[in-house]
């Protein structure tokens, strides 16, 4: 995986084979990041990453200029990783070893975007946890998204708070806003 764009545009990170991880590809994240680039201000937004998995989606955001960025994922390996490249790269990035759901129970912490990239084998009631989860506790600031990547076989369009997706190959990311 590399990372698109920013002070470390270009960077190659080579994660350990034996992380139970599914990274976003290059192409998705970039049109991604597009949309977000045309809607918030990198240097003036917090951003939590759950299901951060190698820490991909969370350098992207750390190498275009934010500074308050949670990684949120329960395998140890994964932390691991992603401590150790965040500081090697001097990112400012905490990470949390949790599972989601407890965590997303039990955080105050609002962010303009929160990003969650589960397992694509999620059942539809668990996608839909995770945003119950983040509208339930107000987690979000104001004109904050939560934005979920998904397979292309799974409709999240019914959902509350459902406000758009973005299909790129097989990949979809949906995004919820409050009303």
């Amino acid at each position: 995986m590399r990372i698109i764009s920013g002070t470390h545009k270009s960077r190659k990170i080579i994660a350990p084979k034996n992380l139970p991880v599914r990274p976003t590809t290059d192409m998705a994240k970039e049109s991604l990041f597009n949309i977000i680039n045309n809607n918030f201000d990198f240097g003036a937004i917090t951003v939590v990453d759950l299901f951060a998995g190698t820490g991909n989606i969370s350098y992207e955001f750390a190498s275009r200029g934010t500074e308050h960025i949670t990684s949120v994922d329960q395998n140890f390996g994964c932390i691991k990783f992603i401590n150790k490249t965040a500081q090697a790269f001097s990112m400012p990035i905490h990470t949390v070893k949790s599972n989601v759901f407890t965590y997303l129970e039990k955080a105050t912490q609002q962010a303009h975007i929160i990003f969650a990239d589960p397992p694509y084998d999620f059942t539809v009631d668990q996608f839909a946890n995770i945003v119950v989860l983040v509208f339930k506790n107000e987690l979000l600031l104001e004109d904050g998204w939560l934005i979920i990547e998904h397979s292309k076989h799974t409709d999240l369009s019914h959902l509350d708070n459902f406000s758009d997706s973005k299909s790129y190959g097989g990949n979809i990311f949906s995004f919820f806003k409050a009303d």
